[in-house]
């Protein structure tokens, strides 16, 4: 496995959609991040992987503002991360699904439209019901709903609001097929559409959607650059892991 940091650089004018800066996360002597710096240009794709205790969660969760840094810094379109235009700015999607027990899957989507400027009743929210497929159950709790269900809601609420840049945890879990290829799709249209999108998967299969690879293994930054390459890095780490 490569053991360089990035090397990417950005022009002079250039604002990235986001920056990290000597991010670390410590639990006592254990190193879940180590010092780690980054820069992702806006509109890029990201797909971050590793085994379980790499680091994923970790810088995900820092970067969506949910976790604390031990030290470093995270920038988001020139805002620092604890600021409201930053919160604005990212859509965090994690693992494990936040959802209120007592709305259902409509009620989500309007209440979160409508909190960062929408109508709460656009077409965008009756086209990601139904590409998410959860038409039908929108009159559903969340709460009740199966973990495929409960994720493709958590989706929907994600992707509901203006975001520049989108962060998921391990979307793909519990998804069933049609819904790993609508989610695919809605990440390429959100790459279209000009916004940054870092995806953290233990999935191969989807990785040559993604622009570019970044690999984590015991909290530190083993791989940096095309997606594509990964898939060997990750045979050899399997035979390793083995």
């Amino acid at each position: 496995m490569s053991g360089r940091r990035s090397t990417r650089r950005e022009e002079p004018d250039e604002l990235p959609a986001l920056r990290v800066l000597g991010l670390t996360k410590h639990y006592g002597d254990v190193v879940a991040l180590a010092e780690l710096d980054l820069v992702v240009p806006e509109g890029e794709a990201v797909v971050l992987v590793g085994h379980n205790g790499s680091g994923k969660s970790t810088l995900l969760s820092m970067v969506g503002g949910v976790l604390e840094p031990t030290d470093g810094q995270v920038v988001v379109h020139g805002e620092a991360n604890d600021t409201l235009r930053a919160r604005a700015l990212r859509s965090w999607i994690p693992d494990n699904p936040v959802l209120y027990d007592d709305l259902s899957v409509r009620e989500h989507l309007e209440y979160v439209n409508r909190m960062h400027g929408g109508t709460g009743d656009g077409p965008e929210i009756d086209d990601l019901i139904e590409r998410l497929g959860l038409s039908g159950r929108e009159d559903g709790l969340p709460s009740q709903f199966s973990r495929g269900l409960r994720q493709k809601t958590a989706l929907a609420v994600g992707l509901c609001r203006p975001f520049a840049l989108l962060l998921i945890d391990e979307p793909f879990v519990g998804l069933d097929a049609s819904g790993r290829l609508a989610l695919l799709e809605l990440i390429e249209e959100v790459r279209d559409n000009g916004a940054t999108v870092v995806v953290a998967t233990h999935d191969p299969e989807v990785i040559d959607r993604f622009d570019r690879g970044i690999m984590l293994a015991d909290g530190e930054l083993v791989h940096d650059g095309a997606a594509t390459d990964l898939h060997d890095l990750l045979s050899a780490d399997d035979r390793h892991a083995g």
